[in-house]
């Protein structure tokens, strides 16, 4: 009789997607931030109370991160290029997560302030924050959470420019009205913005405060090579990715989508422009509604999808490594 020579798998083998304890992409968890040590920290901030029309992407962080657990904890390799991303940044542990955000259900103030901290937390450790939502509403408290100066790079299909009226003003609809105020933020960009539901008097209010706003006619015609314009070379940029500024097929689980939107490869290759000609310091991700979505839950992937890429071409850039390498 042939003898068995199966092994049985050690504690180092990969785990399968449904196993084991979730972070993002398995990386450490640090629960203990003052001795945070790493060069991105991903944090959640699952809150939807500032969406007004249904509820459910407060369950975004946590179902992206599951979805993460399907590229493995040893970076990715991408065809195109022939190359592997982030294979040192999570061999390394230089990826931590650092869990979510405290949320007071029915206290957005407080909870936008524990975002607001937790985010400072991890900048004064050296790390940039990559933040899942929760609706859009979260990037208020995030930008602000900054000190230095910086650009603001907003994809999205809405203006979300509401003005401030009677006390509602904490809505996802109205975070970059807030942003654009901030003393720190030197300019604000709005890129894929399309939806028949943006008012004109707050696309022209935006515009008035001195913002640019690119529509999808106008992203056509400049293509994903155009964001080399949109910001000063090298500058520090921070990011916030709308998941419905993708075409509403791609992504059911997002309680805003809208048609006529751009294809993941344009999205895609407009963050990577934005990677290698500026200088990135964060970025977010929200708007992914688990609750609307597939079966297969294609809206949760496509958001880690993103996160994954971008990461890769923010690792990839040589300023990165220079850090890196100090």
């Amino acid at each position: 009789m042939a003898k068995d020579q199966s092994q049985p798998l050690s504690n180092n083998s990969r785990l399968h997607a449904f196993a084991g304890l979730v972070s993002f992409l398995r990386a450490p968890v640090c629960h203990d931030l003052e001795n945070l040590n790493a060069d991105i920290a991903v944090m959640g901030a699952p809150t939807d109370e500032g969406s007004p029309f249904l509820p459910g992407s407060r369950l975004g962080p946590r179902s992206i991160r599951e979805h993460s657990l399907r590229f493995g904890d040893d970076g990715y390799f991408d065809h195109d290029s022939d190359k592997v991303f982030l294979k040192y940044e999570l061999n390394n542990k230089r990826i931590v997560d650092v869990g979510d955000a405290n949320v007071i259900p029915a206290d957005v103030e407080g909870t936008f302030k524990n975002i607001t901290d937790l985010t400072r937390m991890v900048l004064d450790s050296g790390a940039i924050p990559v933040v899942l939502g929760g609706d859009h509403a979260i990037t208020f408290p995030i930008v602000r959470a900054y000190n230095e100066p910086l650009h603001v790079v907003h994809f999205d299909a809405h203006i979300d420019y509401s003005p401030f009226i009677h006390g509602y003003k904490y809505t996802n609809s109205h975070a970059f009205r807030h942003i654009h105020h901030m003393d720190h933020v030197k300019s604000l960009t709005q890129v894929g913005i399309r939806s028949i539901r943006n008012e004109k008097t707050q696309v022209d209010d935006s515009l008035n405060d001195g913002n640019r706003v690119v529509g999808m006619k106008e992203f056509g015609e400049m293509g994903p090579d155009g964001m080399t314009g949109l910001v000063p070379k090298d500058a520090p940029v921070y990011v916030s990715i709308d998941i419905d500024v993708l075409d509403l097929p791609l992504v059911p689980g997002c309680v805003s989508a809208e048609p006529n939107g751009m294809t993941y490869a344009e999205l895609r290759d407009s963050l990577a422009v934005l990677a290698k000609h500026s200088n990135i310091i964060g970025f977010d991700l929200v708007e992914v509604n688990p609750q609307l979505d597939v079966g297969t839950g294609i809206t949760s992937y496509m958001g880690a999808h993103t996160i994954m890429e971008f990461l890769g071409q923010i690792c990839d850039q040589p300023r990165w490594i220079a850090k890196r390498n100090k």
